[in-house]
C-alpha cells in the first residue's frame, strides 16, 4: 500500500487544521512583522529575460472565458512568447502598485490569502517562435527550457536549457495533454511565506491560491484560443528535482499544459542537480511539520501508480429535493457585459467593504452558471463533474427569499433548506467577520471528503482543494464582470457543516466566497 492509501493523513491534517470558536481564543493570533517573508522569489545569480508587455487584448467578453470549459482539437496551437507573456501577467503578474510611507503595496493578478503570494509560477517548454510584426524579420522568441517567473520583475529566469517536456510526460503516466503541449506552466507553493500568517493550515490555502491563478490562467488561455487542462497526476519527486526546489520549502502543487503540437517531444536531458542560491524570504522561517506530513502522504511515487490514480472521479448526486426549488435565470447573451477577460482581470480586487444592496437574481444566475458549467481536469472526467457542494445564504438577492440553499448543479436550481434572515449567523460561521454578514450572498463550499478520499487517496485533498479555488477565482471574475464584488475568507468548520445539516451531514467544510457591492465600488 503506497502512502496515498493511507487515508488517515488527510483526515488528520484536515482536522487538525480545522478553526472554531474556542480554537481562536485558545490560540490568538499574533504576526512578527519584523519577520515577514519577502514577497518574491528571486534567484541573484540568474540574468532575468524581461517579457514584453506590449498586450493585444483578446477582445473576449470576460463571462464568455470564464464559462468556456476549455479549447479542444488536434490543430496546431503555439503560443508566442508574447501571449505566453500575457497569459503569465494576467495570472500571476503584478497588475497595479500603491506607494506608501512604509513602502510599496504590490496588487496581483489573482487573489490570494492574506496577499502572501506564496504561489510560483514555472515555465517548461519547447522553443517558442516571437510575434510576428512588419517590417521585423526572425522576432525574437524564447528559447526552450525551464523558467521561473519573476513577477516582480515581469521576466523569466532560465534554470535549465533545452527541451524537458518529456519528463514532464514520463512524471504524468503519458497524460496526453502534457504529451502535446508545446508548453506546461507549473504551480507550486512555498510553505513559509503563507505560513508565517496562516501557520499550517497553509497546505489548505495551496489549492485556494493557486486555484485563482488557475481560473484567470484557464479564462486566459481559451480567450487565446489555446487548449488548457489541469493536471495533479503526477509524480512528485522527478517535477521537484526538475525545477531544484528543497521541497522542505516548497513543492510542485499542480501543472498546466498550454496549446497543442503533433509533434512528440524528444527525449529530455540529464537532469543534473542544481545549486541556485535564493534571496532569502526572512530572518528566520518556521517549519510546521503537520504540512509536510500532509504532502508527503499525498505524493505518488511511480509513472504505474499514476496511471491507475488517473480518471477516477467520483460519481455524485445530490438527494432528490425536498425544498422548494428556483430554477437560475442567468443574463442572456444580448446583455453579457461587454468588458473583456483582460479589463475584467485588471480592475479586480478582493473586496473589503460591502454595502447591504441587493443582488438580482439574473446577476447571482450569472454568477453561479459561468462558474460552474465544467473545469478542464485530469481528476474531473467527464468534465462536468464535481468534488464541491455549493451551499449559499443568501441574504438580500431580488426575487430570491433569504435563507440558505444548496445550488444543484445538474438541474441549474437553487433548492431551499430553511428560509430565514441569517446574516449574523453569516458574519459569524465566516469567522466572526463583518463582510459575510454584510454580502448579499455567501457561497460555502462544502464536500464528502471521505468519500473523495477513499477514491482518490490522499491525493483527493489536493483536488478538492484546487477545485474549490478554481472555481471561487471563477465566481470573482464573474462578480467584477458584473461591476459586483467578493472576496474569500475562512470559517468555523464545523459550524458550517452544523448550519447547513441535515442536508450537508457528513461533509466538510473546504472555501468560502462572499459576493455583493463592493462599498469602493459605490463610492468611486
Amino acid at each position: 500500500m503506497s502512502e496515498n492509501d493511507h487515508l488517515d493523513a488527510a483526515l488528520q491534517y484536515h482536522s487538525g487544521t480545522k478553526h472554531s470558536y474556542q480554537s481562536l481564543r485558545m490560540h490568538p493570533h499574533s504576526l512578527d512583522w519584523e519577520n515577514k517573508p519577502l514577497l518574491f522569489k528571486i534567484y541573484p545569480t540568474l540574468e532575468v529575460t524581461r517579457l514584453p508587455r506590449d498586450f493585444h487584448d483578446t477582445g473576449r467578453a470576460a463571462l464568455s472565458a470564464i464559462a468556456d470549459s476549455g479549447a479542444s482539437g488536434k490543430e496546431e496551437a503555439i503560443p508566442d512568447l508574447e501571449t505566453l507573456a500575457q497569459l503569465l501577467f494576467f495570472s500571476a503578474g503584478v497588475i497595479r502598485s500603491k506607494k506608501h510611507p512604509q513602502g510599496e503595496t504590490f496588487f496581483r493578478a489573482a487573489a490570494c490569502t492574506g496577499a502572501l503570494y506564496e504561489i510560483e509560477l514555472y515555465v517548461v517548454c519547447t522553443d517558442l517562435p516571437g510575434r510576428a510584426m512588419p517590417g521585423v524579420k526572425n522576432p525574437p522568441g524564447l528559447a526552450a527550457g525551464v523558467y521561473h517567473f519573476g513577477a516582480a520583475e515581469f521576466g523569466l529566469r532560465q534554470l535549465r536549457s533545452g527541451d524537458f517536456r518529456q519528463a514532464l510526460v514520463e512524471a504524468t503516466g503519458s497524460n496526453a495533454s502534457v504529451a502535446h503541449a508545446p508548453v506546461t506552466i507549473i504551480c507550486t507553493g512555498t510553505y513559509w511565506r503563507n505560513a508565517w500568517k496562516y501557520h499550517s493550515r497553509t497546505y489548505r490555502h495551496f489549492g485556494w491560491d493557486s486555484g485563482t491563478i488557475l481560473a484567470n490562467l484557464l479564462a486566459m488561455s481559451s480567450a487565446s484560443n489555446l487548449p488548457a487542462k489541469v493536471v495533479i497526476g503526477f509524480v512528485d519527486f522527478p517535477v521537484n528535482a526538475l525545477l531544484a526546489l528543497d521541497t522542505r520549502r516548497e513543492v510542485a502543487f499542480s501543472l498546466v499544459p498550454i496549446g497543442h503540437t503533433q509533434a512528440p517531444p524528444p527525449s529530455s536531458p540529464a537532469i543534473a542537480p542544481l545549486e541556485l542560491p535564493i534571496v532569502p524570504y526572512s530572518g528566520a522561517e518556521v517549519e510546521y511539520p503537520a504540512m509536510h506530513k500532509m504532502h508527503e502522504a499525498s505524493s505518488l511515487d511511480s509513472a504505474g501508480e499514476v496511471t491507475a490514480w488517473r480518471g477516477k472521479t467520483r460519481s455524485h448526486e445530490l438527494p432528490a429535493p425536498k425544498g422548494t426549488t428556483t430554477s437560475l435565470q442567468p443574463l442572456d447573451d444580448s446583455r453579457i457585459p461587454a468588458d473583456s477577460i483582460e479589463q475584467v482581470i485588471s480592475r479586480r480586487g478582493s473586496t473589503r467593504k460591502f454595502t447591504r444592496d441587493p443582488l438580482t437574481m439574473p446577476q447571482l444566475s450569472t454568477l453561479l452558471d459561468r462558474a460552474a458549467r465544467g473545469i478542464p481536469a485530469d481528476f474531473l472526467d467527464p468534465l462536468g463533474s464535481h468534488l464541491n457542494d455549493l451551499y449559499l445564504i443568501v441574504n438580500n438577492v431580488l426575487g430570491l427569499a433569504p435563507g440558505a440553499y444548496v445550488y444543484r448543479w445538474e438541474e441549474k436550481q437553487l433548492e431551499l433548506l430553511k428560509p430565514g434572515d441569517f446574516r449574523d449567523k453569516a458574519g459569524y460561521l465566516g469567522l466572526e467577520q463583518q463582510l459575510p454578514a454584510d454580502a448579499a450572498v455567501d457561497v460555502f463550499f462544502l464536500a464528502d471528503l471521505k468519500g473523495i478520499l477513499q477514491r482518490y487517496g490522499n491525493r483527493g485533498y489536493r483536488a478538492v482543494q484546487l477545485e474549490a479555488g478554481i472555481l471561487g477565482g471563477k465566481l470573482y471574475l464573474a462578480a467584477y464582470a458584473q461591476r459586483l464584488g467578493a472576496t474569500g475568507l475562512t470559517f468555523y468548520d464545523d459550524d458550517v457543516v452544523s448550519f447547513f445539516s441535515p442536508h450537508a451531514r457528513g461533509k466538510s467544510a473546504i472555501f468560502l466566497v462572499a459576493l455583493g457591492r463592493s462599498a469602493a465600488q459605490k463610492l468611486s
